[in-house]
């Protein structure tokens, strides 16, 4: 049986120096679409987004998530948030996950892309999970970017529970939110280069 690649643990993570993430000021919020042909015009020429999903948590047995109500995209120096209650903003997000020319890098994305599928309706292309490329490097499958971050930057990257479980169905996100869900897209985007993907 082969070995696996050890993964940093929760304790040796904790002591490691905080990632340096996207600020505020480099956070875009797209929620019209006016608003998306501009994140569209700046995104045309990218080869690799970071990417992922949030939605708003459902509680009670039996509820369906009508999710993801966010889908967050960042690039080397820029975070977008498509907020998915404006039509404008759909249409647009669409056009870019369904271009194969340009790689959407993110972790654990089985549940995004069926979430994805299901409330757009899209042919999603050029989508990367990077857990499976630490897989196939001989690392355990669920590495996630905490523990990405912390292998190849030596940085613990802050996931609080209060945003991961907060509300991203309403129309006007806090700055936490939009910092938290903009930096989960963009350190997967520091992992993929990083890993030597962009080579």
């Amino acid at each position: 049986m082969n070995e696996r690649l050890a993964t940093p643990d929760k304790e040796a993570i904790a002591l490691l120096d905080p990632f340096t993430g996207l600020g505020l000021h480099q956070i875009q919020l797209v929620n019209t679409a006016a608003h998306a042909q501009q994140a569209l015009q700046a995104l045309a020429g990218a080869r690799v987004l970071g990417f992922d999903t949030e939605s708003k948590p459902t509680f009670e047995r039996n509820e369906v998530s009508d999710g993801p109500h966010i889908v967050q995209l960042a690039t080397a120096d820029q975070g977008y948030i498509f907020q998915l209650n404006d039509a404008g903003c759909r249409q647009a997000l669409a056009q870019l996950l369904e271009s194969p020319s340009i790689t959407k890098a993110g972790f654990g994305l089985g549940d995004d892309r069926r979430r994805i599928v299901s409330k757009l309706g899209v042919d999603l292309q050029g989508v990367l999970d990077l857990n499976m490329v630490f897989n196939q490097r001989g690392y355990r499958k669920d590495m996630g970017v905490r523990g990405a971050v912390a292998l190849m930057f030596n940085q613990r990257f802050l996931k609080s529970r209060k945003a991961t479980t907060s509300n991203w169905a309403k129309p006007e996100l806090s700055s936490s939110q939009l910092s938290y869900a903009a930096n989960d897209a963009y350190a997967a985007l520091r992992v993929y280069v990083a890993l030597g993907l962009g080579d």
